[in-house]
């Protein structure tokens, strides 16, 4: 007897024990989101982003302990606008003396005065690493409100590395709680529409917020092997309310469809062990399609991207976990309840009201009219609009996305801005780490630091202020810190940075023997991550599209069908990122949805890399799901452009809804205030759209339907079965049969 497959097998366990797999599920959710809690998140560090020269410059100053100090800015101004007088200096040594006797504290400059003379700046260096510093943070803008309360006349505001991204964390968690409320009313009118239910509706809404939390638990205690970037929680939510619905859709619709066929002769346990062996397994096949796609973003060798990969691989796989396990327990219980009622209608001699199986519908008949009676010239005129939509993405400009970028909306964003406008030499740095590994050649390591701030000095691309120069001890290690008075994103920062590091330091410290320099700085970081991403990118993607084909073969056993699926993952992606580059870069964002101009004019350094896998990912999840159907059908001896047809047609309705549900996800996504989450979310939502209604309703069907059997090749199955079937004889059909 051939041995059923795990998903049939662990579904009919679940049917068979409803009680005992419902149990089991919300007791391993809170055994999850128990032990996540126990163990907490252990957040990356430091030494995780370092990447490219950069980083080989913040590995040096680690050596010596000279690392750059998060600091904060106390800035001091008169409400009146007048230039800050006596009170105000007396608040700036106040406050330098509240911050001194901070433990959080590492040391406190004297008060200097802007060059406009209308503000006073009093900086604080933490003790704490940057990333860790956001933790120590509290007690220093305590110290700061405290000194504006007792000074009403004056305004005192604290800006810095760690209060910034305090606020950015605070906006990204009232953004993914504004993002729910979004998200859960329209997935519940849409499974409304759907199903005309409360009851299915409520399945699908429980499993995936369940199979959040869940992930949300996993995440925290994986975060012990693969420390968390910051991103986690944005992706579980994305992607998490995404596939769980969509999982729950595909398999709610196929059992729905097996009940109504069955017209009461099928036991729910029965329906159940059908859907499983169908859509259970295309949801199982999916799943792990996705997770094998997104797991080539740790070729990218980058924790933003790995943190990423983590999320989406472990929601995903418990979204099929859940659908393989309690989804099944559920519908029998469903399904039981329903045939209650059924009979105590019989016995009153009222009809059951049971539902005829779903078809393709009118509307989808009509869409799918093009692709059936025009194939050649609907694939023509579909894959023409798609590749046109996708020639603007061959302008894509990259660049990351940093406090400049993000929405002004953020209270701590608008600070920054005014602290920037008085002090413009704070907009950016150039740190130059050295480590002398000649002992006898100190003397001359000083006197090329020396020679490096005079051509610094002399040159207009940086600041006139005299460089700041920290030294180890033993004299060992050194660190300059170069100041520029243009901005992050600005062509001049980057400008000064290529003449430091290809003119200035080989005119310099190169010359010293034994002298070991490197270049870091929010501007070289930025630089050379954008560097590293650029260099993985190829490899991620070219890995993808071959693991893609071989997934989608080894499925299916059609190189066709394989070859195919990849062209038009090609096409969607292309298209979206042509979408993306005219919203966003182009700045129709602005006019259409009232972004602010910080969201707009570039895309996302990180924005491509992760979408590319992602909508592979995701596109593999109709992939499976329609072909499998039209598979199906074939294999049963239907002529396969009748499958195709017939396939598409029984599984549009969920489809569509899969789309909807998926596109209200993840446009929420665009009214969130950080420039790269509008971007993921924009895209994901147009691909959505463009795959569900343009690749599966016109250019699949159309080019299955034109390479006719060949679609199947190499496979023989199929082949076979068309061969053996034979034509249907006059009358109406034979009613299906179920074992």
């Amino acid at each position: 007897m051939k041995r059923q497959p795990i998903t049939v097998r662990v579904a009919s366990w679940s049917a068979r024990h409803p009680g005992r797999a419902i149990a089991g599920w919300f007791v391993f959710v809170a055994l999850c989101l128990a032990i996540g809690g126990a163990v907490g998140t252990v957040d990356a560090g430091d030494k995780d982003y370092w990447v490219g020269e950069a980083g080989r410059a913040e590995a040096i100053a680690a050596e010596g302990n000279l690392q750059h100090r998060p600091a904060e800015r106390i800035m001091i101004t008169e409400k009146s606008g007048a230039e800050p007088g006596a009170n105000a200096m007396s608040a700036a040594r106040d406050v330098a003396e509240r911050m001194r006797r901070l433990p959080e504290v590492d040391h406190v400059a004297a008060p200097v005065r802007s060059a406009d003379g209308t503000m006073l700046m009093v900086e604080v260096a933490m003790k704490a690493k940057r990333l860790e510093a956001q933790r120590h943070i509290q007690p220093l803008l305590d110290q700061s409100v405290e000194v504006q309360r007792k000074n009403p006349d004056l305004k005192v505001e604290e800006s810095g590395d760690a209060s910034v991204s305090k606020g950015l964390d605070t906006s990204r968690g009232d953004d993914l709680a504004a993002s729910e409320k979004i998200t859960f009313p329209v997935t519940l009118i849409t499974l409304l529409v759907v199903f005309g239910s409360l009851i299915m509706v409520g399945v699908p809404l429980l499993l995936a917020v369940s199979s959040i939390g869940a992930a949300m638990g996993l995440s925290q205690l994986i975060s012990h092997l693969v420390p968390d970037a910051g991103v986690g929680k944005s992706v579980i939510l994305l992607i998490g309310m995404a596939v769980g619905v969509d999982y729950t859709l595909f398999y709610l619709k196929r059992e729905r469809d097996e009940r109504a066929r069955a017209q009461g002769r099928l036991s729910p346990e029965a329906l159940v062990g059908i859907a499983a062996a169908t859509s259970g397994r295309a949801i199982a096949v999916s799943g792990l399609a996705v997770a094998l796609s997104t797991a080539t973003l740790f070729l990218a060798t980058d924790i933003i991207f790995t943190s990423l990969a983590v999320s989406t691989i472990v929601v995903v796989l418990v979204a099929v976990l859940s659908s393989m396990t309690a989804l099944p327990a559920l519908l029998v219980l469903i399904g039981r309840r329903l045939d209650r009622k059924a009979s105590r209608a019989a016995r009153r001699g009222r009809p059951a009201g049971r539902r005829a199986p779903g078809g393709t519908g009118r509307v989808w008949t009509a869409l799918l009219r093009p692709a059936k009676n025009r194939p050649v010239a609907t694939l023509v005129i579909s894959v023409l609009a798609m590749a046109g939509l996708a020639v603007p993405a061959l302008g894509m400009h990259l660049r990351v996305l940093n406090l400049a970028t993000h929405s002004r909306a953020i209270p701590e964003l608008k600070t920054y801005d005014r602290l920037n406008a008085a002090f413009p030499d704070l907009l950016a740095e150039h740190w130059v780490m050295v480590r002398d590994n000649n002992p006898g050649e100190r003397s001359e390591v000083r006197t090329a630091l020396n020679e490096l701030a005079a051509k610094a000095q002399a040159d207009p691309m940086f600041a006139k202020k005299p460089p700041r120069v920290e030294t180890t001890p033993d004299g060992r290690i050194s660190v300059m810190t170069l100041s520029v008075p243009f901005s992050l994103n600005s062509s001049q920062a980057h400008d000064s940075l290529t003449e430091l590091r290809r003119g200035y330091l080989p005119q310099t410290l190169g010359k010293v023997p034994g002298a070991e320099f490197a270049v870091s700085g929010p501007v070289a970081q930025d630089a050379d991550y954008l560097a590293h991403q650029n260099d993985k990118l190829p490899v991620v993607v070219g890995f993808l599209l071959l693991l893609t084909f071989a997934l989608t073969l080894f499925v299916f056993g059609s190189a066709t069908i394989a070859a195919l699926g990849v062209l038009l993952n090609l096409l969607s992606v292309g298209a979206s990122f042509g979408l993306v580059v005219v919203f966003f870069q182009w700045g129709l964002a602005s006019t259409v949805f009232g972004f602010e101009d910080s969201a707009t004019h570039a895309i996302g350094s990180r924005v491509p890399l992760f979408l590319f896998v992602i909508l592979f990912g995701l596109s593999m999840d109709y992939q499976v799901f329609v072909v499998s159907r039209i598979k199906e059908a074939a294999l049963r001896g239907v002529p396969t452009r009748q499958a195709v047809i017939d396939g598409i047609g029984h599984s549009a309705k969920v489809v569509t809804s899969a789309a909807v549900v998926m596109v209200t996800v993840f446009a929420s996504f665009m009214f969130l205030h950080l420039a790269e989450m509008k971007q993921i979310g924009f895209s994901l939502a147009v691909a959505v759209l463009l795959d569900a209604f343009v690749i599966r309703v016109m250019i699949l069907p159309a080019a299955l339907m034109l390479l006719g059997d060949a679609s199947w090749w190499p496979s023989r199955a199929v082949r076979r079965a068309q061969r053996d079937a034979r034509p249907a004889p006059a009358g109406p059909a034979p009613a299906p049969t179920y074992h």
